[in-house]
């Protein structure tokens, strides 16, 4: 499985998961669309090895509570509750069908450390350690939707703030950000080498 090449300290439950994961998606796919059907057949190979690429530059410490915002069908939120089962997930988006998707298959995983919830951002009131997230918006926009979001205290060994999955010119979404603020790149064709990747990055901006 190209998870166990990328990951091999996967556990053969986990990888069981990510495997029922990716047949859920298919299942659901036919109903409503939460990935792009032209896609689906990738669904491992674009969709959750692309959600644990966060998983290759953070480890995050048991208890950690991460909000993915704007989850769609629940990525990368799923894969990394899978991933990282010592810590905990919400998973909000706005779009009711989205968040309906997401709470079944949650449920049919019985990941007890993650939750789905149909929630605007600007609306929301918990505070988290990180954000995480997958092709939203501009960080100009996280980073104004999530400032109320996120604690001031850090327990990991990276300080609080956002992940944020994304492909393209990094260097145009970082001149949205302020001059004073910390933000990293990194490039995932670093942790991968499939072509999908040769264009694809993380940013982290620091809170």
């Amino acid at each position: 499985m190209i998870l166990k090449k990328y990951f091999p300290e996967l556990t053969e439950k986990k990888l069981a998961q990510l495997a029922q994961l990716a047949s859920l998606y298919k299942e659901w796919n036919d109903k409503i669309n939460v990935i792009s059907r032209k896609d689906i057949d990738n669904v491992i190979e674009h969709h959750i090895l692309h959600s644990l690429a966060i998983a290759k530059t953070i480890k995050f410490e048991p208890g950690t509570d991460v909000l993915d915002l704007g989850t769609g069908g629940g990525l990368p939120g799923i894969p990394l509750a899978i991933y990282f089962e010592n810590a905990f997930f919400t998973l909000i988006d706005s779009r009711k069908k989205k968040a309906f998707v997401t709470q079944e298959i949650v449920k049919a995983l019985e990941l007890p450390n993650c939750r789905a919830l149909q929630q605007r951002a600007e609306e929301y009131k918990e505070q988290f350690d990180f954000v995480v997230c997958r092709a939203v918006a501009p960080i100009d926009k996280l980073r104004e939707w999530t400032r109320h979001l996120i604690k001031d205290e850090n327990m990991n060994s990276i300080p609080n703030g956002i992940f944020a999955l994304k492909g393209g010119n990094p260097e145009s979404e970082i001149k949205l950000l302020e001059k004073n603020e910390y933000v990293d790149i990194f490039d995932l064709k670093d942790y991968f080498d499939l072509e999908f990747y040769k264009e694809k990055y993380l940013m982290y901006v620091q809170a």
